[in-house]
């Protein structure tokens, strides 16, 4: 992997390490919370955002994949992204927001990578599939964490 900047990733509806508000969970409206991703390397030709939970009782459990983004620092409130939303480990391809199991406080973690190419990955391809691209391809990361835990 080449060197890496680091990007900062933000929200403008939870601060890192805090809890993410109902309506984007399983609880709420499952929307995806928007995004800012700042200090984006210029020579970046894509972005992928991948949401994961470590803490899931099977593994680490991934709610969401998009790869191919156009690199923008702002992803909007409940919007599709413009790049390929792969599947997620519900079986979807779209957003699935925090869902631990009742009574269990769970991290999620915001990954944003910036690549210096496209992935050109199929939609239905898998998350082993694309962070092999990861590893070439990443000039940029960064992550925002928040937790979740169902009342």
């Amino acid at each position: 992997m080449a060197q890496t900047t680091t990007l900062e990733v933000l929200s403008f509806a939870f601060v890192k390490n805090a809890p993410i508000p109902k309506p984007y969970t399983c609880d709420g409206d499952n929307i995806n919370p928007p995004l800012r991703i700042d200090n984006i390397p210029e020579q970046g030709e894509s972005m992928v955002i991948i949401l994961e939970d470590p803490d899931a009782p099977n593994g680490t459990f991934t709610h969401w994949m998009v790869w191919d983004l156009a690199p923008h620092p702002n992803i909007e409130e409940n919007t599709k992204p413009d790049g390929v939303t792969g599947p997620n480990d519900f079986g979807k391809n779209n957003y699935m927001g925090p869902c631990p199991p009742a009574g269990e406080k769970h991290r999620y973690f915001f990954k944003v990578y910036v690549l210096d190419s496209k992935v050109n990955l199929a939609p239905n391809s898998t998350k082993e599939a694309l962070e092999v691209l990861l590893q070439e391809k990443t000039i940029g990361y960064g992550e925002l964490m928040g937790t979740y835990q169902k009342d």
